[in-house]
């Protein structure tokens, strides 16, 4: 016998799993980070604080970030999303924002990695910070923008 198989759920089905939330953002960095990586998270919250204008806030349980935007994804669905963000995984702090529209600012900010549309810092100590800024700042201003 044959086992029928289930339709794929697609992203409509599932519905929207990282949205804002109540929850803490100092209690999650302090949780999550130690160290060095605790005042590197705050930092970038700081920047993020200062591009935006809005106070840093929990997307789902495990992404801090400064005020939203609409997103629309190729199939007509529209979401909620931070216009800068950032996780603090354990190999790189990953930061949600749109560098690609800024290529020559992302020359400048030093050791850096990429992976579709994220850009992955192992720590600030490794990057300009003040370059990193103008980054967050300028890629803000192009998501606030709708470009």
């Amino acid at each position: 016998m044959v086992a029928a198989r289930r339709p794929k759920k697609t992203a409509a089905a599932k519905g929207v799993k990282t949205r804002p939330t109540a929850a803490s953002v100092p209690a999650f960095l302090s949780r999550t980070t130690t160290g060095p990586r605790l005042a590197d998270a705050k930092s970038l919250v700081a920047m993020m604080q200062r591009a935006t204008g809005a106070k840093a806030v929990m997307w789902g349980d495990a992404i801090v970030g400064c005020d939203t935007y609409t997103i629309r994804y190729a199939d007509g669905r529209e979401s909620a999303w931070p216009v800068v963000a950032f996780s603090p995984r354990k190999s790189a702090f990953v930061l949600y924002m749109g560098w690609k529209k800024h290529p020559d600012l992302v020359k400048e900010i030093g050791k850096h990695k990429t992976a579709g549309g994220c850009l992955h810092i192992k720590n600030l100590r490794d990057v300009d910070e003040a370059a990193l800024e103008t980054l967050i700042i300028a890629a803000a201003k192009s998501r606030k923008a709708g470009r």
